[in-house]
């Protein structure tokens, strides 16, 4: 009986040796690998040993499921054939120094759930196909060189959580779109170059728990519809162009305490309603 039990243990264990995902999902781990000086890895790839034996890569049924590469010293831009590894869930390249723009292809990742890539320079816009990646959980951007405006699309990413793309050169106005991500708990937007106001809209976040949009160059009223928060926890709207008077529950979730940039580039603090119903009242 035991022989039997080690032979059947041994057969398993040969099959699992054996298990080989695509050509076309080890081809675009290849060429990553490539792409981004593997050579010069902290925890390098022997590309002639099983990919199962490869560090951060993790594989289910034959599939590449996760691929974590954190602070391993990636030098070099994603190549388009990222995209080519649809089944993947988990994609964690956090601080390496991986540049160029985000591909396209990254889209095609519809089982993707957790994108991170932040604290790196990856530069130009975010493209509009992410909204493509409809599992999306999580989207952490933050401390890279992107440029350009927020991609419409993701306000259409249902199951998103957080959307996290502080410290970059983003432009423009926040998207509408944004304000019906009912499953949003934190959005970190601060530290970029984002224009216009904050829409009263932004009520319907009702799971939202973090919001910062400190140091940009938003104007307008503050919407007491912040207040309709109920889960919110954390606030930092500071150092932008915001005017107007703000209630006394705004400004003492503000962190900063509602302190604005004017025209002049003098930092004053709002004014703060002594309506205890400012919010109620600015509705009718």
């Amino acid at each position: 009986m035991k022989t039997i039990f080690t032979y059947v243990t041994l057969l398993l264990v040969t099959a699992s040796s054996f298990a080989e995902i695509s050509s076309a999902e080890k081809n675009a781990l290849v060429k990553l690998n490539k792409a981004t000086k593997g050579s010069q890895w902290i925890n390098k790839w022997d590309l002639k040993s099983p990919v199962t034996t490869w560090f951060g890569v993790e594989i289910q049924n034959d599939k590449v499921v996760s691929l974590k590469l954190v602070n391993n010293n990636l030098n070099g831009e994603l190549p388009k054939e990222i995209g080519d590894l649809t089944s993947l869930q988990v994609l964690n390249l956090f601080r390496n120094n991986i540049t160029g723009v985000l591909p396209s292809t990254i889209g095609n990742l519809k089982n993707l759930t957790k994108l991170n890539i932040a604290f790196n320079q990856v530069s130009g816009a975010l493209p509009e196909s992410l909204g493509n990646a409809s599992q999306l959980k999580s989207i952490e951007m933050h401390m890279n060189r992107l440029t350009g405006q927020l991609p419409v699309a993701v306000g259409t990413l249902s199951n998103l959580e957080t959307l996290s793309l502080f410290n970059n050169e983003i432009e423009g106005q926040i998207p509408v779109s944004y304000y019906q991500l009912k499953s949003l708990k934190v959005l970190l937007l601060n530290s970029n170059k984002l224009v216009g106001k904050l829409d009263k809209e932004i009520s319907n976040l009702s799971s939202l728990e973090t919001l910062s949009l400190f140091e940009n160059k938003m104007d307008g009223q503050v919407p007491f519809d912040l207040e309709k928060l109920g889960n919110l926890k954390e606030m930092n709207i500071s150092y932008n162009m915001f005017n107007g008077l703000v209630s006394k529950n705004l400004s003492k979730l503000d962190t900063l305490n509602m302190t604005m940039v004017n025209e002049q580039g003098v930092a004053t603090t709002l004014k703060v309603s002594i309506d205890k119903n400012s919010a109620f009242a600015a509705d009718e």
